[in-house]
C-alpha cells in the first residue's frame, strides 16, 4: 500500500479553500462537529436537509427556495427535492453580470480564436431567447443543437433554458442516423446546427448531413445554421443563417427568465446507445444546478475569476458540467477539434496563454501524451494551474506518476467518475485532502456511495458494485417516453431494490478513496472469478510497443476465456516474443487468471463519441451477436478488424 501521498495541499491552500469555508459555515449554522472531510461527508448524507439548504444559500442561488427540502426521502426513485422552489437555470449562470470580464474564450484548434465578455454573452442570449420566443418556443418544448464546442452552443443552451424549454445536444461528428436516433425521439422544434468544423487541421463539411436531418425530422420548424467553417446553407429545409435569425432582435438587451419548479426538465442526455437505441435521460434544472455548484465550488475549488477548461464535445455530459462553471463566476475556456494538434501541446499552449486554473481531460489523453514523452513541465508556464481533472475511464497509477513528473508537481490531480445518468460524479476530488497514487480522492458530498457485494452487503477493502443508498438531487427526472418509469427503474434499481446501482466495478481504499476497475457489465469471469478490465489495461499499456488495448471475455468450453486485442505502434507486428512479454507482465503484476488466452493485433480500438472503448460491442461481434447501434461509435470501421477472426472460432 502507498504510505506517502503524491500531493498534499499546503496549510495556506486549505485555509483559502471554498470547502473549508463551507465546513465552518455549516458547523456554525447547525452546531455540527465537522473537523474534517470525512465528518462533513457523514453529515451531508445523514442530514441532507441542512446540507443542501446550506449549499443553496452559500452559493447564492437565485430563486425562491421554499421551506421543504426533501419529501419521500426513503424512495428511490420517487424522492422530491425542494418541492416548493422556483428558479431558472440560465438566470443562475448569467447572474445579471453584464461586465467586461471574460465569460467565454474559444480556440478552434489553431484555426479560430474568439472571446466574449459577460456583457456580450448576456446580450447574445437575450437576442437568441427573443428569436426563439418569437417563433413560438415555450416551456417544455425541445431545442436541439448539432454543434461543436463553440460559444454559440453555450448561447443556444442558455437561451433555451431562460424560456424553460428543454435543451439537447450532439456533436457534429455524429452521423445522420445517430442524430435521428437521439433527436428523433424527443421531437425538437428548433435545431441549431453548424456549417462545418475543424478536426486535425482539416475542414469537415456538415451541410449535407444537416440537410438530410432536416428533411427526415418532421418536428423541426426551423434549422438555424451557425457559421463556423465557412459552408453554405443551401438546401436545408426551414434553414436560416444565425445572423438572419437574430437580426430582427438586435436591439433586445434584456432576458425574461421563467422561474419554474426545481424538477422542471432542463436537459435531455443520451446513453451511449451501443446496445440499442439510446435512452433519453431527462435531467432537472434544480438538480443539475445544485450538483454542479457543489462539484465546482467545493470539490474543485472554483472561484470567481478562475479559468475553467474541460476537453469535451457537446455530445458528452462533461460539456454540460463545464458550462455550469459560469454559475461559480468562472471564465469558460472552450476548445473544439483534435487535442493532438502541435503534437499534443496545443492544450498546454492554451493553458499558458489564458492562465488556466482548472484543466479537465480524459485518462486516454494523459496516457497518449505520456506515450510520446510530452513534458509540459519543461516547456510551459503553468503556474496558475491548481487542478487537473480526469474522467472517461480509470486513471491508472502510472498516469498519476506522469502528471506529477511531467505536467506539474504542485497540483491537485482529481480523477473523477460518475456519468451521463446523473450528469455529475459519485466519486471525485477533495481540494483539502491528499492525492494518493492510483486513487480517486473521495465520495461526493451528499452522495451516500457504498461498495456492495452480490447480496447487497456493504464491503470494505474488497471489490464490488458502486451503489448509492440514498437519493440525491441530480437523479434523473426520468426517461423520455417512459411514462410509468419502467425503463428508468430497470436501468438503475433492478439489481438492488431502492438502491441506485451504477454499473461500475469498484473498491474502497484504506485512505477512504476509490479505485475503479471498469464497467460491471464488462467484468471478466474466468473460472467464476471477477476481474476488472482496468486491471489488465494498466499492465498491458505499460509496454512501449502497445498504444492501446481492449479486453473481453469470450464464452469458451463452458467457461469464459480472456481475449486481449492490442493496437501497436506504427509498423510494429505482434510476434510470439511480444505476446510472451505481454502475458508475463500481466502474470507478474496480477494473477494467472488475468493472463489472456489469446492476444491479437488490431488496427484500431473502437470507441464511443465520448472516447470510451466499447468492450461490449466487440464481445458481441466475437460471440456472433449483432451490434445494435453502430452509429453510436466514433470509428465504427474499427469493428471490421474483430469480425471472423479464425483464432477465435469456437
Amino acid at each position: 500500500m502507498n504510505d506517502t501521498p503524491l500531493w498534499k495541499p499546503s496549510k495556506r491552500r486549505i485555509e483559502a479553500a471554498n470547502l473549508t469555508a463551507f465546513m465552518r459555515l455549516s458547523a456554525q449554522r447547525w452546531g455540527a462537529e465537522l473537523a474534517d472531510y470525512a465528518a462533513l461527508h457523514r453529515w451531508s448524507v445523514t442530514q441532507p436537509e441542512p446540507f443542501w439548504t446550506t449549499l443553496w444559500d452559500a452559493s447564492c442561488v437565485i430563486g425562491e427556495r421554499g421551506e421543504r427540502v426533501l419529501v419521500d426521502a426513503n424512495r428511490m426513485p420517487g424522492a422530491k427535492w425542494f418541492p416548493d422552489a422556483r428558479l431558472n437555470f440560465a438566470e443562475n449562470l448569467l447572474r445579471g453580470d453584464r461586465s467586461a470580464a471574460d465569460a467565454l474564450v474559444f480556440w478552434g484548434e489553431d484555426k479560430v480564436r474568439g472571446r466574449a465578455s459577460r456583457a456580450e454573452l448576456y446580450r447574445a442570449v437575450a437576442q437568441t431567447a427573443a428569436a426563439l420566443r418569437a417563433m413560438g418556443v415555450k416551456k417544455g418544448d425541445r431545442v436541439a443543437a448539432y454543434l461543436p464546442n463553440v460559444p454559440a452552443s453555450v448561447v443556444a443552451m442558455l437561451a433555451t433554458a431562460s424560456i424553460g424549454a428543454i435543451f439537447s445536444s450532439a456533436s457534429p461528428d455524429f452521423g445522420v442516423q445517430g442524430v435521428l436516433d437521439r433527436f428523433g425521439q424527443i421531437e425538437p422544434k428548433v435545431l441549431f446546427a453548424c456549417d462545418g468544423y475543424w478536426y486535425n487541421g482539416k475542414r469537415v463539411d456538415c451541410i449535407g448531413k444537416v440537410a438530410e436531418i432536416a428533411a427526415r425530422m418532421a418536428s423541426l420548424e426551423r434549422v438555424v445554421v451557425v457559421p463556423y467553417a465557412g459552408g453554405a446553407i443551401a438546401g436545408v429545409k426551414n434553414g436560416i443563417a444565425l445572423g438572419d435569425f437574430l437580426a430582427p432582435f438586435a436591439a433586445v438587451t434584456d432576458i425574461r427568465f421563467e422561474r419554474l419548479p426545481f424538477d422542471h426538465p432542463l436537459y435531455i442526455l443520451y446513453s451511449s446507445g451501443t446496445t440499442g437505441v439510446p435512452k433519453c435521460i431527462v435531467h432537472s434544472a434544480g438538480g443539475t444546478l445544485l450538483q454542479h455548484l457543489k462539484e465546482h465550488r467545493l470539490h474543485s475549488d472554483v472561484r470567481p475569476g478562475d479559468r475553467l477548461f474541460y476537453f469535451t464535445t457537446c455530445g458528452w455530459m462533461m460539456w454540460n458540467w463545464l458550462v455550469s462553471g459560469l454559475a461559480s463566476g468562472a471564465t469558460l475556456l472552450l476548445y473544439d477539434g483534435s487535442p493532438f494538434v502541435r503534437r499534443g501541446s496545443i492544450l498546454f499552449d492554451y493553458a499558458e496563454a489564458e492562465g488556466m486554473t482548472h484543466f479537465g481531460t480524459s485518462a486516454k489523453f494523459i496516457d497518449a501524451i505520456a506515450k510520446i514523452n510530452l513534458a509540459p513541465i519543461k516547456t510551459h508556464n503553468l503556474r496558475k494551474l491548481r487542478a487537473i481533472m480526469s474522467t472517461g475511464s480509470p486513471l491508472v497509477p502510472e498516469a498519476f506518476d506522469y502528471v506529477y513528473g511531467n505536467i506539474k508537481s504542485d497540483v491537485q490531480l482529481a480523477s473523477i467518475s460518475g456519468g451521463t445518468d446523473i450528469i455529475s460524479c459519485f466519486v471525485l476530488g477533495n481540494p483539502i485532502g491528499p492525492v494518493w497514487r492510483g486513487e480517486i480522492q473521495c465520495r461526493g458530498l451528499g452522495m451516500d456511495v457504498v461498495v456492495l457485494d452480490e447480496e447487497a452487503r456493504p464491503v470494505r477493502r474488497a471489490k464490488g458494485e458502486l451503489a448509492c443508498v440514498r437519493p440525491f438531487p441530480s437523479m434523473p427526472v426520468g426517461f423520455w417516453s417512459d411514462p410509468d418509469g419502467t425503463k428508468y427503474h430497470a436501468a438503475y434499481f433492478e439489481k438492488y431494490p431502492n438502491i441506485w446501482c451504477h454499473g461500475d466495478y469498484i473498491e474502497e481504499t484504506a485512505h477512504g478513496g476509490f479505485i475503479i476497475y471498469g464497467r460491471s457489465d464488462a467484468t471478466l469471469n474466468p473460472g467464476g472469478v471477477r476481474i476488472g478490465t482496468a486491471e489488465i489495461y494498466r499492465q498491458v499499456e505499460k509496454l512501449e510497443e502497445v498504444l492501446e488495448s481492449l479486453v473481453i471475455g469470450q464464452n469458451w468450453d463452458k467457461d469464459v476465456r480472456v481475449v486481449l486485442f492490442v493496437k501497436l505502434r506504427e509498423s510494429l507486428k505482434l510476434d510470439d516474443a511480444l505476446v510472451k512479454r505481454i502475458k508475463d507482465v500481466i502474470r507478474d503484476n496480477t494473477t494467472p487468471r488475468h493472463v489472456p488466452a489469446k492476444v491479437l493485433q488490431v488496427g484500431d480500438i473502437p470507441r464511443t463519441k465520448s472516447n470510451k472503448i466499447v468492450e461490449l460491442a466487440v464481445r458481441n461481434i466475437v460471440q456472433g451477436e449483432p451490434v445494435k447501434n453502430v452509429e453510436a461509435l466514433a470509428n465504427p470501421e474499427a469493428l471490421d478488424d474483430y469480425r471472423n477472426r479464425p483464432e477465435l472460432a469456437c
